[in-house]
């Protein structure tokens, strides 16, 4: 395609979507037939126009539901939408078919419709404002608009406007738009009666939040908000905090956290999203507020100075995103090891002694330690791990570019494969297909050979980080906080470079030192195959790894590192 066709159409998708994009078509047309239809209802132009707009607003509809399902997005709220269009829809039916109905019902359907969509554009802000107030929390929960009546509201709404049009256009009865419009009047009184009953109990949750806290006597809050899907990081914590034995809940920001989070944790959750929604929330029995990330919104509770902030973060790696500058604003930092507090200075970011504290990392307590040498093991599994291809370009650490290269390459050592990606992995569109590429060379293979790879769901679902450390007799990875976790086991693992190479690598991630590494260049793994050998058989970092597991871990065992964190933690909330 020429290059000024491609600019021309770019230029044009552009200001499409600056003004509106298509639902702007689709009002202009309906409002364009709505003319016709007063002008002359009987010609062909004007019922063409009508039933057209009809097509558009409900074509549009499945589209949208279409992808919203093929994506796994939350469905969106429908009630209100595309409300001008259907208005005008409505209206130009109506011009059409009284030119026809001799007995009124037409005005009849007409008039209740266009009721009902001036009710659905009334209850769209209560409803959309509908959301959980807390979980697990006795007098705090109350009861939410049923989303999916909601949804029948606008489908049974929108069938009745095109039942209508239908009449119109082929002077059929219009008293199948009839019944559609009572039925609709009944939904929309139901979910009119469930919106304000919402209404009455959030009011009565909000006045009565600070005593059903001060009964909670909470001592600490963990604070969490991050993209939906990344639970790991709060469910990494969550047993752990609870170890602790103090009352405490858990805030969440958003709707998608709430809902994450209330699942997997019998402890109260709470949800407030807006800055001005947490005065309320701040007990005179609080201490201490927990993080797991440093999301943007964890300065909405960093305000509030005579509470103790506490970084845990959800890993330790070395990563550039692990000396951000934003751990500074944290009164505490709690680090696996010496490696995490080195790292800032080493990167040039100051930071005061007493910021951090080192506490291991609690969830690695149930990690098995190597056994053996490897190179007992007759058919050695291998753990590939990789991480993401982060936001932005300098974080981009994944070997999955390569990812088929590596897994081929262990097949053909003759080993069995652990594949567990990152679980933001497919989020970039390379890294999706090579997830892809791997699965089908490990199925592929296990049918040829029977060897159990594990993949999917068994390894990044059903198995835990910990599982398949345990499962694995080494294991390859990226710059990522797997590895660092990794040395726990004493188990031998590589890493890919990726971001940088030889010795730059190595003093930019210091952690490689210990690794058996190896270049990641335009989808291909370098030199891979001879490290491999060397990892599982002489194995000649084995002593390297011991003298980093303390510097990066701590000096607790696995069987002690869970307590050093509680310990550590208790103290602060006396």
């Amino acid at each position: 395609m020429p290059r000024i066709i491609r600019y021309g159409r770019s230029q044009i998708r552009y200001v499409a979507r600056a003004l509106g994009g298509f639902p702007v078509v689709i009002n202009l047309l309906s409002v364009l037939a709505v003319a016709a239809a007063v002008a002359d209802p009987d010609a062909v132009l004007s019922r063409g126009a009508v039933l057209a707009s009809v097509a558009l607003i409900v074509g549009r509809t499945i589209f949208h539901v279409v992808a919203d399902m093929r994506t796994g997005v939350p469905q969106r709220q429908w009630v209100g939408n595309s409300i001008v269009a259907r208005v005008a829809t409505t209206a130009g039916a109506l011009a059409i078919g009284m030119a026809h109905d001799a007995d009124g019902w037409t005005v009849i359907a007409a008039l209740i419709l266009l009721v009902l969509l001036i009710g659905e554009q009334t209850l769209r802000r209560p409803l959309g404002s509908a959301i959980p107030q807390a979980a697990h929390l006795p007098r705090a929960e109350v009861a939410l608009p049923s989303t999916g009546l909601a949804l029948w509201i606008f489908v049974v709404d929108t069938a009745g406007m095109a039942l209508l049009a239908l009449s119109g256009a082929f002077g059929v009865s219009p008293l199948p738009a009839v019944v559609t419009a009572v039925v609709g009047t009944v939904m929309m009184l139901l979910i009119g009666l469930q919106a304000v009953r919402f209404l009455v109990q959030r009011r009565r949750v909000e006045a009565d939040l600070p005593s059903i806290l001060k009964e909670l006597d909470p001592a600490f809050v963990f604070h969490w908000q991050a993209p939906a899907g990344t639970a790991y990081q709060a469910a990494m914590w969550l047993p752990y905090l609870e170890r602790i034995g103090t009352p405490y809940f858990v805030l969440v920001r958003t709707v998608a956290n709430f809902v994450e989070v209330s699942k997997m944790t019998t402890a109260p959750v709470i949800l407030r999203v807006g800055l001005e929604d947490l005065d309320r929330i701040v007990t005179p029995s609080l201490r201490v507020v927990f993080y797991a990330n440093t999301a943007v919104r964890n300065s909405h509770m960093i305000r509030f100075p005579r509470l103790t902030h506490i970084q845990l973060n959800h890993g330790d790696s070395d990563k550039i995103a692990s000396v951000s500058p934003t751990f500074r604003q944290y009164d505490r930092n709690f680090v696996a090891g010496q490696a995490a507090i080195d790292r800032f200075a080493t990167h040039g970011v100051q930071t005061l002694p007493d910021q951090f504290e080192i506490v291991g990392r609690p969830q690695l307590e149930d990690v098995q330690s190597v056994s053996g040498p490897t190179s007992s093991v007759k058919q050695p599994t291998v753990l590939y791990s990789p991480t993401w291809s982060g936001f932005y370009d300098d974080s981009d650490y994944s070997s999955l570019s390569a990812g088929p290269a590596i897994v081929q390459s262990l097949l053909d050592r003759g080993c069995l494969v652990v594949f567990r990606p990152h679980p933001y992995a497919r989020r970039h569109p390379g890294n999706t297909r090579a997830c892809v590429k791997v699965i089908d060379l490990l199925v592929a293979d296990s049918q040829a050979t029977g060897r159990a790879h594990v993949f999917g769901p068994a390894a990044e679902t059903e198995m835990s980080v910990v599982d398949c450390f345990n499962a694995s007799d080494a294991m390859i990875s990226d710059v990522s906080s797997l590895s660092s976790d990794y040395l726990m086991s004493g188990k031998p693992f590589a890493m890919a470079a990726v971001s940088a190479h030889g010795d730059q690598f190595v003093a930019s991630f210091p952690l490689a030192r210990a690794a058996y590494v190896f270049d990641v260049v335009r989808g291909k793994a370098a030199g891979l195959s001879d490290l491999v050998e060397d990892m599982l058989g002489a194995d000649s970092l084995a002593e390297t790894r011991r003298s980093m597991r303390t510097y990066y871990l701590g000096e607790s065992s696995p069987e002690n590192v869970a307590g050093r964190f509680l310990e550590t933690a208790r103290r602060y909330l006396r």
